[in-house]
């Protein structure tokens, strides 16, 4: 009996083992801010009569008011925004009660661009100093247009991780978050959690070719997001080609690998 176990758990191991040999995407990999493209990425913000603002990205849009009180958002999370000045906003985002981020949103004088210099809190209690710069499509005057990512800058981008989880799982990690998507890759939806994730996240993971793997996530059922993972040849650079659902937009986020 006692053979017949070790058998059985020395067999499973070397499953796992090499399964991770034959994952070309499997490591810790770092965003790479000046490799990466945001540009299709946009937001809109529209004054409603009612004295209140509507702001729509990645296919979801919520309603807040400029009053420093916090209002949900389709992701979970809450948005407290309230002016400094006329052309001076500030935005805090929390999650599970804990504050994600505080953001300064300044319009220039022009009206032309809008930059966001943001701390981004992480789980280990360090922060991220944070910019992305908006070109305004149209609208104005002030906040209400539609405006296109830039430029974006981060002095501590974040880190993922992906490992092989037995013969047929992938687990994704994201550190700064700590949080985990777990999951079989049969593309069903499984639990997505974290310290600073709001609860109700899935995953769906699906392999894609020998050297990627798609990802679906969803909150409370619905789609939010879609994600394609492909890593280089050389196996330097993971990239995620990535769209929300109802846009044609498209980000493309790159990943150098960590040795």
């Amino acid at each position: 009996m006692q053979l017949s176990v070790r058998l059985t758990a020395l067999v499973s191991i070397s499953a796992t083992f090499l399964m991770a040999a034959d994952l070309p995407y499997a490591g810790r990999w770092k965003l790479n801010p000046a490799k990466s493209d945001f540009g299709d990425a946009t937001v809109t913000y529209e004054q409603l009569a009612g004295g209140e603002m509507k702001a729509t990205a990645a296919g979801q849009s919520y309603t807040f008011k400029v009053d420093g009180k916090d209002y949900p958002t389709p992701w979970g999370t809450t948005s407290a925004v309230k002016a400094v000045d006329a052309n001076t906003w500030e935005a805090t985002d929390r999650a599970n009660g804990k504050v994600l981020s505080t953001s300064t949103l300044k319009l220039a004088a022009d009206g032309k661009t809008l930059t966001m210099d943001s701390k981004r809190m992480k789980a280990s209690g360090e922060a991220s100093n944070d910019s992305m710069v908006y070109q305004r499509v149209s609208g104005g005057p002030g906040l209400a247009g539609k405006w296109k990512t830039k430029n974006m800058k981060s002095s501590s981008p974040g880190v993922m991780d992906v490992a092989a989880h037995g013969s047929d799982g992938l687990i994704l990690k994201y550190v700064d978050e700590n949080a985990t998507c777990d999951a079989k890759l049969d593309g069903k939806d499984y639990p997505a959690t974290g310290t600073m994730w709001p609860p109700g996240w899935t995953c769906a993971i699906a392999k894609n070719g020998e050297r990627g793997f798609d990802v679906t996530w969803k909150k409370d059922g619905k789609l939010m997001f879609k994600s394609a993972f492909a890593v280089s040849s050389d196996g330097h650079t993971l990239t995620e080609s990535g769209t929300a659902p109802g846009t044609s937009e498209k980000t493309k986020a790159v990943y150098d690998h960590q040795m």
